[in-house]
């Protein structure tokens, strides 16, 4: 099997919001009516590229990249106006809860007790059962589907515990006791599908919507799923567990100039031995159920593809981890077969050994710099404008990264001296959309910033700081920031240097 080298990125230029992200009156972003209009805003500021996060279903810390599946949406991000047109809903049942009263922010906690209520509500008046549509949905998501509204009836059944906690049968997925909770949880096990048809009927809508204006959607996956997942519940024999199904060896990154333990991930690593066995089956899965969302898929921490960092599951920090070689090229190549000509973009970020751009360089796949971190070493640092190349993503940072706004003022004095003489500006306060200009004049074929960058915003409007919990994932916009003149601002912009 040969590796198809993929084709560049069309130049042009897009914006990083999160779904979650977007302005609702109902305490967290959803399909509905803003993303509609954040779609209509993109196209009049001369946009190419809508990002978003990980869109599955979120666990403990409201993380997006520890997903309860790596298959299924998030039911947070069903729209409920959509139901109540269809007659699910009445107005004053979505009124009813409290769903926080911040437009800019995010109560995870009353968006769990709420939601769920409310869209069993609409489960329950839906006649959705009768339908072709819902019958091809569940047909062509037969492979995880079934597995997924399960893993979460089982999940509501058990306390909302950990799979690892569940009662043993239930845990070794015994047949017979997997039978009785099919038998016994019938109509649970059906509101889930419910709810994912649903997620996936609004989700299509909208990028059918996206796509007619010239929008492309930019997906995230993380490289990893987490542990408490219906992933690794159901597929326990592609992950390094014991006999006992607990992991032996789980993810992170070693000690460096930002911590000196490491960051402990904790998700269970691949056996990717018995993943080549049976031709990365579970892997072409995946990536052909993200080919079907989105147009184009960044895959996060791509360098786990070459080599993976692997830490004994009983340490407490990531400092006795070690390199094992990963994959490489034989995963692209399997991955390949079931893309459809979908685009991949190789989060490269961190330490990229020769192996990694060796593979970037036959692949195809574009990797990333983040302009943020342009000014602290000298003219030689890679993220700089001047060593940028066509076939890459350039980003001021990313969703873990500062906002511009609040970044450079923490600076030091060298460093900000250094990016005010390379952007051409005089005040530090002029520094973060000059850092704009640049990377739409870049010779990147395609640059995408944090609305927060783009709109000047501070650390207040900060999405996620790792290696925290309690106040991360929760930052939305508010709708009156998407304005006319920020529109033409930013057209202007993407005309001006052929964007």
């Amino acid at each position: 099997m040969t590796l198809q080298k993929q084709p560049p990125m069309e130049r042009g230029a897009g914006i990083l919001l999160p779904v979650a992200s977007l302005p609702s009156p109902y305490g967290i972003g959803s399909l509905g009516g803003a993303a509609y209009r954040f779609v209509d805003f993109l196209s009049a500021a001369g946009q190419k590229y809508w990002q978003v996060l990980p869109i599955g279903p979120t666990s403990y810390g409201d993380s997006p990249y520890q997903s309860f599946s790596a298959f299924s949406g998030n039911p947070y991000f069903i729209d409920l106006d959509f139901l109540r047109e269809e007659g699910l809903l009445t107005q004053e049942e979505i009124d009813a809860p409290d769903w926080g009263g911040q437009a800019d922010d995010i109560d995870y906690e009353k968006i769990y007790r709420c939601r769920f209520p409310v869209l069993r509500q609409a489960f329950r008046r839906s006649g959705h059962r009768d339908l072709p549509e819902y019958v091809r949905f569940c047909g062509e998501n037969a492979h995880w589907l079934g597995d997924y509204c399960e893993y979460m009836t089982a999940k509501e059944r058990f306390g909302g515990r950990e799979w690892l906690a569940w009662p043993e049968t239930i845990r070794r997925r015994d047949p017979a006791a997997l039978e009785d909770l099919r038998r016994e949880m019938e109509e649970e096990i059906e509101f889930w599908k419910f709810c994912q048809y649903k997620f996936f009927e609004q989700w299509g809508r909208l990028k059918s919507y996206a796509n007619a204006r010239g929008i492309s959607i930019i997906g995230d996956i993380p490289i990893y799923v987490a542990l408490d997942s219906a992933d690794v519940w159901v597929n326990g024999d592609q992950f390094q567990l014991d006999g006992e199904r607990r992991p032996t060896r789980v993810a992170g990154v070693p000690p460096d100039m930002f911590s000196a333990t490491g960051q402990l991930w904790g998700n269970p690593l691949y056996r990717w031995d018995r993943m080549e066995q049976d031709g990365f089956s579970w892997w072409k899965s995946r990536m052909a159920a993200s080919a079907g969302l989105y147009d184009m898929i960044r895959i996060d921490h791509f360098i786990g593809v070459v080599r993976y960092y692997s830490i004994p599951a009983e340490d407490d920090t990531a400092a006795r981890g070690v390199w094992v070689p990963g994959p490489g090229k034989k995963l692209l190549e399997a991955i390949s077969e079931v893309l459809g000509g979908k685009k991949i973009i190789a989060e490269d970020l961190g330490v990229v050994t020769p192996a990694v751009r060796e593979l970037l360089e036959e692949s195809g796949y574009p990797g990333m710099k983040l302009m943020e971190f342009a000014f602290d070493s000298g003219s030689d640092n890679e993220n700089l404008p001047c060593h940028h190349r066509q076939n890459m993503v350039v980003y001021a940072g990313t969703h873990d990264n500062q906002p511009l706004a609040g970044y450079f003022p923490e600076q030091s004095a060298e460093s900000l001296l250094f990016a005010k003489d390379y952007l051409g500006v005089s005040t530090v306060g002029q520094l973060p959309w000059a850092l704009v200009r640049a990377g739409y004049a870049s010779v990147a074929n395609t640059v995408v910033f944090l609305i927060q960058d783009l709109l000047g915003m501070g650390d207040d409007s900060r999405i996620n700081t790792p290696s925290t919990i309690g106040q991360n994932w929760r930052w939305r916009l508010r709708e009156d920031r998407l304005t006319e003149e920020f529109a033409r601002r930013l057209r202007e912009l993407t005309a001006l240097y052929g964007r």
